[in-house]
């Protein structure tokens, strides 16, 4: 078993926060991370699987558990393509970004998008991550996993993962446990082949966040340059240098609520209908119809609104942080809370309750935490 000496969680998180765990196990290969995982399992002790630690958010005090530290990796491509697409299956503890900088090499199209988002490849489907636009469910084939409750190893279609905003039935949300307690050891994705030509970008929230006209024409290599400038720029691409890096990324989800709800905030709040509004259509059969037209069903929709500017117009600005405090918002973005160096995760956790107190009190809205959370509450 390849267990190595335990270290602070706090060298090992992207929010520089947790303590020390009582076993820390590296898996370099899948027959590692499979043996691993079926020992603690099998001995019912605490534990988590770490990739880059980059969705963590871990208490002061000694996990009183095993970490599984995941460091496989490797990119295969797999025969049986559809006509102009490629299917690449990539080991979980893959890093990401490097993932897209390969494909954008080799002129796969369908994350470019996701350029310069941290953590490993494994952690990617858990919360169907995205960004301007591309989501990991628009090109996930499947995933390989292993099951807790037997320990077996099986393919699991995306269908089968209940892929949603920034969810599946594999993320512990906050004050819950995951509908399927399991470990992804692989991914499967589908790429579309377009080269390194440019060509017309289709999706209208890529176009906005790059500033391009409908049907200018950029490559690859152009969309991650820009995005990941952009990113930079919001202190969201990870920098040693930078204390505005030192977070979990978005510490905020951007709130799902009802149609009804999001008509309760004020009208410059952004807002992001999930699904499109159609006027519906009702087919009556000529035989059956007596003049009367029944009345139109009510359509429940649920609508995505913007929890940093929620953040920011309860009153808490960029860089707001408590008199003395180690930490903050970022100076970037308010949706991030960051170290700004040592900052215990007890700081970071009554920073994050005071912003869901001001947002709460001033919209009725409770912003929930995006990070997974081991050994803290808020």
């Amino acid at each position: 078993m390849p267990e190595v000496a335990p270290v602070p969680l706090s060298q090992l998180t992207t929010l520089r926060t947790g303590g020390e765990p009582s076993r820390l196990i590296d898996a370099s290969t899948l027959d590692e991370a499979v043996a691993a995982l079926r020992e603690v399992w099998a001995e019912g002790e605490p534990w988590f699987v770490l990739g880059g630690g980059s969705n963590l958010f871990v208490g002061d005090e000694p996990f009183e558990g095993t970490v599984v530290r995941l460091r496989t990796s490797g990119i295969e491509e797999l025969p049986g393509s559809r006509e102009g697409t490629v299917r690449l299956r990539v080991q979980a503890g893959h890093d990401w970004d490097a993932l897209v900088a390969e494909t954008v090499a080799r002129g796969f199209a369908g994350i470019e998008a996701m350029s310069g988002i941290p953590g490993t490849v494994g952690a990617a489907p858990v919360q169907n991550v995205g960004a301007y636009g591309q989501e990991i469910v628009q090109t996930l084939v499947e995933v390989e996993l292993i099951d807790e409750s037997t320990g077996e190893v099986s393919t699991v279609s995306a269908e089968e993962l209940g892929l949603g905003f920034r969810t599946s039935v594999l993320k512990r949300h906050y004050g819950s446990v995951p509908e399927r307690s399991a470990v992804i050891l692989s991914v499967t994705l589908e790429l579309e082949r377009v080269g390194a030509e440019e060509r017309p970008i289709a999706g209208e929230q890529l176009r906005g966040a790059l500033g391009l006209e409908p049907g200018q024409t950029v490559s690859l290599r152009w969309i991650r340059d820009h995005v990941l400038t952009t990113r930079a720029r919001k202190g969201m691409v990870l920098d040693a240098e930078d204390p505005d890096t030192w977070s979990a990324g978005s510490f905020f989800q951007n709130a799902i609520v009802s149609e009804a709800f999001a008509r309760t905030l004020p009208a410059e709040c952004p807002q992001w209908p999930l699904t499109p509004v159609l006027d519906p259509v009702t087919v009556i059969p000529l035989a059956a119809f007596d003049g009367i037209l029944p009345p139109p069903p009510v359509v429940s929709r649920q609508v995505k609104v913007s929890a940093a500017w929620l953040i920011e117009n309860a009153g808490l600005r960029r860089g707001f942080r408590f008199p003395r405090s180690r930490a903050g918002l970022s100076t970037k973005h308010t949706l991030a809370l960051t170290n700004r160096g040592e900052a215990t995760a007890a700081e970071i956790a009554e920073l994050a309750r005071f912003v869901q107190n001001r947002v709460a009190s001033e919209f009725g809205l409770v912003l929930q935490p995006e990070p997974v959370l081991v050994n803290v509450e808020l």
